[in-house]
């Protein structure tokens, strides 16, 4: 994979960045990747991207999955998941490093469509708890092949985990768990792929910061500003870069 330059400019870009996609996370408990895999795509490999992504997405979901406690038990319930999130990315290795970026990037931007449409139209789907068991892994895998092509965690997990019935609290905290292990095997992957250079190490690091100095700022507006009304902006943002990404190789 060709080297990146960091310059002050881009420093500052990626920032800012981080910055904003820490404050989505931080109003509704997702978006950290969504929105850093979107807009750094625009201007860097996608795999450089998501090597920018490690140490933010590890920290902030650690972050969010200790506001909780209940983890045993939710882990227990999600691991048929997360195996399957994992073997996903395992099969897809390679995917992000390998040089078709124009066919990744299309595909980055038909997940945020797809994610954006369900989030605007408020889509609730139910899933019987007798289906869990075989459903799980797949939407699993699903999740980790999305994963491993993008850098994106969010399809179709976020909405499979919506149909579960959680309680609020229970989804924020099952986002983190599922959101966690898909960091921390795209990262295996990507160091496996020799996508994780000492200076995309050093600059994911400094990510961290605007990541959680974003982070605390969208908790506290949580408690002031209704969230639906704040998704309703965030889904139609990430609808309108979804296309942008989708056409861009068209255009």
């Amino acid at each position: 994979m060709p080297h990146l330059d960091f310059n002050p400019l881009l420093l500052t870009m990626i920032g800012g960045v981080f910055m904003l996609a820490g404050f989505v996370k931080g109003v509704v408990g997702l978006g950290l990747p969504t929105i850093t895999m979107g807009l750094l795509s625009v201007v860097m490999p996608p795999a450089h991207a998501a090597a920018l992504l490690v140490v933010p997405s590890l920290v902030t979901n650690l972050w969010q999955i200790a506001a909780r406690p209940g983890l045993a038990a939710l882990l227990r319930r999600m691991a048929p998941m997360l195996l399957g999130v994992a073997g996903g990315i395992a099969a897809g290795a390679g995917w992000l490093t390998g040089g078709a970026s124009s066919v990744v990037i299309t595909a980055l931007g038909a997940a945020l469509l797809v994610y954006a449409a369900l989030g605007l139209a408020s889509v609730r789907f139910h899933v019987p708890p007798r289906h869990e068991r075989w459903l799980s892994p797949l939407v699993g895998a699903a999740t980790g092949l999305v994963t491993a092509a993008t850098g994106v965690f969010v399809m179709p997990a976020v909405p499979y985990l919506q149909s579960l019935g959680l309680d609020k609290e229970e989804l924020v905290q099952a986002l983190g768990i599922s959101f966690l292990l898909s960091t921390v095997a795209l990262a295996a992957s990507l160091g496996h792929g020799g996508a994780l250079p000492t200076s995309a190490a050093w600059a994911s690091s400094l990510a961290l910061l605007p990541a959680l100095a974003g982070m605390g700022l969208g908790q506290r507006l949580r408690r002031r500003v209704p969230a639906a009304a704040f998704k309703r902006v965030f889904f139609s943002g990430l609808g309108l870069l979804g296309a942008y990404l989708s056409l861009r190789s068209w255009l």
